[in-house]
């Protein structure tokens, strides 16, 4: 009995320390990186226009200024050590940095 009732707190402090899931971003968890991918395949800068006009027609209306804004927020987390969550290969990855930020991959590394 005593275990059971142990094992009953610790669930509870377990569960009240998680977070609630993002709604929004599980709405959109497959847009999300097809809209980013196609940013990086096609070597545009990551502006909130270019993601406008690819959110347009694949996310609902009233979601669009938000999908803009958590996009935005997920090309200044972007690296080259977390490129795999958006689908996309390091070769990719490097051509639309180096077209973007005017640099190549080699003075960057040094």
């Amino acid at each position: 009995m005593w275990a059971y009732e142990r094992s009953c707190q610790r669930y509870v402090v377990v569960r009240d320390s998680v977070a609630e899931p993002d709604r929004f971003r599980m709405r959109y968890r497959e847009t999300l990186p097809e809209v980013i991918g196609q940013i990086i395949r096609a070597q545009q800068r990551p502006s909130a226009d270019n993601v406008r006009a690819l959110a347009r027609g694949i996310v609902d209306a009233s979601d669009v200024e938000k999908f803009v804004e958590l996009t935005i927020e997920e090309f200044q987390r972007l690296s080259e050590f977390n490129i795999a969550r958006y689908r996309l290969r390091l070769s990719e990855y490097w051509a639309w940095f180096n077209a973007t930020h005017g640099m190549s991959a080699a003075t960057d590394c040094a």
